[in-house]
């Protein structure tokens, strides 16, 4: 596939990093390559919540929701994970965007390690936190879905 063909194929995506009090954003370059954190949305109702994320959907003419889902460390979906679907679902029926689920298991422990290594104290940066886990979460979306397009594009030149 050619950089123009990738491009035209490209999809804008917005990561969520679903929290009870907060919500990262992040969005990603004109390539697809880079996901970086937009900002956090501090909950209030889901009218709220949604009339915000909208905002943002049609600034960047987003086309798919990509939602970190918390499963438990065996693997399974615990209670925040069915809270995070339930407001998820709803979310992106209001929105009428498609949604993908992306592991996020340990995410926000990852973006703690990284304001750690920037010299910043986590707890006076909880919303700094919540947008780099939502990168985290694009980020990795975004590299798996070039993986299976390279994948693709591997088996047609054969």
């Amino acid at each position: 596939m050619t950089p123009e063909q990738q491009l035209k194929s490209f999809i804008s995506a917005l990561g969520l990093d679903v929290g009870s009090k907060r919500i990262g954003l992040a969005g990603c370059d004109g390539t697809g390559l880079i996901a970086t954190g937009i900002t956090t949305i501090e909950r209030r109702s889901f009218v709220e919540d949604v009339e915000q994320i909208q905002e943002i959907v049609n600034q960047r003419r987003v086309q798919v929701l990509v939602v970190g889902l918390p499963y438990t460390m065996d693997g399974s979906l615990g209670f925040q994970a069915r809270h995070v679907q339930k407001f998820a679902n709803r979310l992106a029926k209001a929105l009428k965007l498609p949604i993908e689920y992306v592991d996020e298991r340990l995410t926000s422990f990852q973006a703690e390690q990284l304001l750690i290594a920037e010299n910043r104290s986590p707890s006076r940066h909880k919303g700094l936190i919540d947008r780099k886990a939502a990168a985290l979460i694009l980020q990795q979306w975004l590299d798996a879905r070039r993986s299976i397009s390279n994948r693709s594009v591997a088996f047609v030149d054969d």
